[in-house]
């Protein structure tokens, strides 16, 4: 891959593949590919917000994003947080999906599916562990699969039916696999703990990398979708299945990311995935490394 020239991309525009080194940290966006949402998908958001801002929204009324995992690299171990959608493109209930390009991204870093140590999912929506299986099988052989305790309970029970937004294939390939199960507070790596908050899904889970020198990276999945909800943790989207836990959640995270030398990734935060909470809980993307253009 080559180093590309925008150090800071845009909020419209799906993630490039972009990496950013904290001391001895080297996390990368291993995207997997686009999702179009349509705006309804955010209710609580007002018109005037998307109006002020067209060049987030297609002309179709969608908003583009990515999707794909966090690639985290620290001596010698390799931490992948969240694994796509997998190989599918098509339209399904929350919107257009166009990806499947984790692995070819992914092998373009110089890694294999073989190399990963850990797989650790923020939660079970097909956008983020739709890729952890592919024919049954895991997609990352050699790696230990590691999940909140809270997000596998309601499954633990043999429900396997999944929904709109929890594929019931990932589920029965799950309850097929070997889990490590954590509570909040778990740390699953030396220098790396799990924040179990809920909310959105039962059990959400971010991630606190921390480096040699104290610096942190907290991966929050899906606690904040899109950057206006660090402003507005009022403005929930139609897949946040507890309003209250979804407002708990993002309070606390906010609380994390304001502590000093603390960045912040989100998954669908257009090409500025990288990035620190500034002054009234603003986004302010970091300059990255870019490693190749979004594969879709």
């Amino acid at each position: 891959m080559s180093t590309g020239p925008l150090p800071v991309g845009r909020p419209g525009d799906p993630s490039a593949v972009r990496s950013l080194r904290v001391d001895d940290l080297v996390a990368t966006y291993v995207v997997d590919g686009v999702l179009a949402i349509p705006l309804s998908f955010f209710p609580r958001i007002p018109g005037d917000y998307w109006s002020a801002r067209p060049e987030w929204v297609s002309p179709a009324g969608r908003l583009r994003v990515s999707a794909g995992g966090l690639l985290v690299e620290s001596d010698g171990v390799t931490l992948l947080i969240d694994a796509g959608v997998g190989a599918v493109r098509r339209e399904v209930a929350v919107g257009g999906v166009d990806c499947g390009a984790l692995l070819d991204v992914l092998a373009a870093t110089g890694r294999s599916p073989g190399d990963i140590d850990v797989v650790a999912f923020t939660h079970l929506h097909f956008d983020h562990a739709g890729g952890a299986f592919v024919d049954g099988r895991k997609t990352f052989p050699n790696a230990r699969y590691v999940l909140s305790a809270a997000e596998w309970a309601p499954h633990a029970d043999g429900d396997h039916r999944g929904d709109e937004h929890s594929p019931s294939h990932v589920l029965r390939d799950l309850a097929r696999t070997p889990l490590e199960l954590i509570d909040d507070g778990a740390e699953i790596l030396p220098g790396v703990r799990a924040i179990v908050t809920g909310g959105h899904t039962p059990g959400h889970t971010a991630y606190v990398i921390t480096s040699r020198t104290g610096r942190r990276l907290i991966a929050f999945g899906d606690a904040f979708q899109i950057p206006a909800h660090l402003a507005h943790p009022e403005w929930f989207s139609t897949a946040d299945a507890d309003h209250s836990g979804v407002l708990a959640a993002r309070r606390r995270l906010l609380d994390e990311l304001h502590a000093p030398d603390t960045f912040g990734f989100g998954f669908h935060f257009g090409d500025q995935a990288f990035g620190r909470v500034t002054g009234v809980d603003t986004w302010t993307p970091v300059p990255t490394v870019v490693l190749g253009p979004s594969p879709r």
